[in-house]
Parts: C-alpha cells; sequence; structure tokens
C-alpha cells in the first residue's frame, strides 16, 4: 500500500509522510502557501540607499529603499554572474550589483551594463521583481502569484494606529516548521510549560469554530494559586496573574494568527497580539516569526511607559519557553524521520487540516536544477523549488525591541 504525500497523491513513501494520528499527509511537509503577503523585514531594517538581505521559503531575496524612500524586493542575485545583489549599492531607485556594475530597476529588469556597447549582445531580461508593501513598521512581500497581488489584501490591523494603544514589535526565527508555531499558540493546555512565570492557570475551551481557512477558539482563564509575574498582570490589565476571569481568543486565519485578552468586568481587549510565521528556508524547517503586541493605553498618563520593560520581560520569557519546545518538538521530528504525534485536542486536529487545505506542496530541491538563470522570473516558492535557503539578515537572531 502507498501512503499518500503532501500533495495526496501516492508515492510508495515511508510512513514518515503520514500523520501518526490521522494517517494523512505529514503536516510537516506542507509549504506556505505563497499567495499571501508576507512580512519579511522590520522597516527600519532597510536604511535609506541601503540593502537588505532577506528571504521567504529558500528564496533570497534583496530588498533596498530607494532615494525616494520606496522599498523594492528583487530576487537576490545578478543575472550575470549570480552574485548577490544585497551585496550591492544604491543609486537613485536603481540596484547596482558590486561585482560588474550591472544596475536593475525596482521591477527587476536591467537599465544599465556600464561596459556593453551597441551590438555586443542581448543582455538577459533581468530578476524577478517582487510586489511590496509597507504597514505596520513592516516590509511584506508577495512571493506568489504577482497577478493575486492587486486582489490580495493585507492584514487589517486598527489597533496598530490608534492613539489608545501602544505596540511591542518582535522579529526572531524560530528553528521549526509553521504549523508547530501555529499549534503552540491556540493549544493553551500548555500553561504548565509557562507555570514560573503566571503560576498555576487553568485554561477551559469554552468553544471553538472553523471555516475553510480558520480556526478561531475562546478560552476561559482563572488563576489557581502559584508565583505570578508582575508583567503579566501589567499587560493584562490586572487580569492575568491576578484572581479574576479572564476570556482570550485566538484565531488562525490562513496564513495569520491573532489572540486578544478580555480581562473580567472589562468591556475591550486588554491587548492585541498580530503574528506571522514566515519560512525562511527552502525545506520550512525555520521560521521567522513577526508579532505585533498592541496594548490599550490605561487611563493614567505615563503609566503603559513606566510598565514597558516589565511587559518586555514577561513576554520576551514566555516566548523563550515556546520556542524552547517548538524547536524540540521539531528535532524530535528530524530524528524520527516524520510526524509520531499523537494529538487527541479536536482543536489541533482542525487547525492542522485548514493548514493542509491551504498550504502548498513542497518539492525536492533538485526540481529548480533544470530552470535557466538570468533568464527570466525565479520559480514560485512553494510551487517549485528555490535555491538553498539562508538567514535573513541580521534581525533573524535575537528580538528587535519596539515601540
Amino acid at each position: 500500500m502507498t501512503e499518500p504525500t503532501s500533495d495526496g497523491t501516492g508515492s510508495g513513501r515511508p510512513s514518515g509522510h503520514r500523520d501518526a494520528s490521522s494517517g494523512m499527509a505529514d503536516l510537516r511537509r506542507v509549504g506556505a502557501n505563497p499567495d499571501f503577503w508576507y512580512p519579511v523585514a522590520l522597516s527600519r531594517s532597510v536604511r535609506s540607499r541601503r540593502v537588505f538581505a532577506t528571504a521567504f521559503a529558500g528564496e533570497r531575496i534583496a530588498l533596498y529603499r530607494g532615494e525616494s524612500g520606496a522599498v523594492h524586493a528583487l530576487e537576490d542575485r545578478c543575472a550575470h554572474r549570480q552574485v548577490p545583489l544585497s551585496m550591492g549599492v544604491v543609486e537613485g531607485e536603481t540596484l547596482r550589483c558590486c561585482y560588474h556594475a550591472w544596475a536593475y530597476r525596482g521591477d527587476g529588469r536591467i537599465s544599465q551594463i556600464p561596459y556593453l556597447a551597441k551590438g555586443d549582445g542581448q543582455p538577459p531580461r533581468g530578476v524577478r521583481g517582487f510586489p511590496v508593501r509597507e504597514a505596520y513598521g513592516l516590509v511584506f512581500v508577495f512571493p506568489g502569484d504577482r497577478e493575486k497581488a492587486a486582489v490580495t489584501a493585507l492584514p487589517e490591523l486598527p489597533a496598530f494606529g490608534s492613539t489608545k494603544h501602544k505596540t511591542m514589535t518582535f522579529s526572531r526565527t524560530v528553528r521549526c516548521h509553521y504549523s508547530f508555531m501555529h499549534e503552540n499558540l491556540l493549544d493553551m493546555n500548555h500553561q504548565f510549560l509557562h507555570r514560573g512565570v503566571v503560576g498555576r492557570l487553568h485554561p477551559e475551551l469554552l468553544g471553538y469554530r472553523t471555516g475553510p481557512r480558520s480556526v478561531e477558539a475562546r478560552y476561559l482563564f482563572t488563576h489557581a494559586g502559584g508565583k505570578r509575574n508582575r508583567g503579566a498582570s501589567l499587560l493584562a490589565a490586572e487580569g492575568i496573574g491576578g484572581n479574576s476571569c479572564d476570556v482570550m481568543t485566538i484565531r488562525t486565519e490562513y496564513p495569520y494568527q491573532t489572540l486578544d485578552l478580555v480581562p473580567e468586568n472589562a468591556e475591550r481587549p486588554a491587548f492585541f497580539l498580530w503574528a506571522a510565521y514566515v519560512p525562511e528556508d527552502a525545506e520550512q524547517r525555520t521560521c521567522h516569526t513577526y508579532g505585533l503586541l498592541m496594548i490599550e493605553k490605561p487611563g493614567i498618563p505615563g503609566a503603559l511607559h513606566l510598565a514597558w520593560p516589565l511587559i518586555r520581560r514577561f513576554t520576551e520569557r514566555v516566548f523563550a519557553e515556546d520556542r524552547m519546545a517548538v524547536e524540540a518538538e521539531q528535532r524530535a521530528w528530524e530524528e524520527q524521520g516524520g510526524d509520531r504525534n499523537h494529538e487527541v485536542f479536536p482543536l489541533i486536529l482542525d487547525v492542522r487540516k485548514v493548514l493542509r487545505a491551504n498550504g502548498v506542496p513542497l518539492r525536492p530541491q533538485a526540481a529548480a536544477c533544470g530552470t535557466a538563470l538570468g533568464d527570466g522570473p525565479a520559480p514560485v516558492p512553494g510551487h517549485h523549488s528555490a535555491g538553498p535557503g539562508v538567514p535573513a539578515g541580521p534581525e533573524s537572531s535575537a528580538a528587535q525591541p519596539g515601540g
């Protein structure tokens, strides 16, 4: 009997390509769908007339900010000798390769080859240019079908620009498949992991609902004692960590995730969290996490500013514990050659279905070997293999303070 692959076909592959609990295709072999807007850098990391190297699913991307202030995104290789364009020089709105000074427009087309005389030969068309937009202090690119970019909306985050909220920004690399991150945030039954910072929390699933692209869960949190971190109380307006009951709503709306918490007796959430998990490497075993934590300002002027360091320290510690767990899950997947998880929580089984249904098959890296370089746009990540992945610039190894 053959086993199903990530695209649902039979291949005769080992049983490691199946989810042990469901018999379905191994979710950790499903790629992120490129036909969405993905953040690939903090806006402040792409400085004026500078180039920034990043990546999506193994495809290297060079971001540069032209003289006008606009950000452009190009495939990170010169069509001439394949030297990374992220090593290049910005001149006006063009990017010039550091090697032979070939110049590229923001759409990836070659604008100049300095030493090429008329009739010396037909130059290549250039490299792939990505649709790019800036919002919420982030640089988003559309790595999929560029015709879909114009009709695909950015996530809507009204709290980001609100004068009633202050935003904390997170950016770091996590060494795991992006699906582990969705599962971690949705499954609040893992609060034992955070017992050192939030004490003993009892999460009760009030209910959840699913759709073709989404899963939304509501939890009631009650504190059952134990040591609590002051930053937790400040973040939740004396909610989590106090003696109240708080309602937390978490939603995976493919490919993003959100969370908000409404303290007891409150009418509005104390904070909103928006997160995106962007695969870096071609095999998608590493993702870059971008998070925006939008915290409602209390009635006392300046109170949130004073509380900011404590809230930052609390969130960093919680994230560090979550990262430890999901990276351990990824190591186990690699050691065992597949997903041997025995998941029993219906909510997580449903979010896995959503991630499978909206993802794309991962293809072997060798599939790109026959692609002619320097003669047009590169393959779409996720639909065809890109080259080996690289770390996404200096922001990938540590959190970047925000707010």
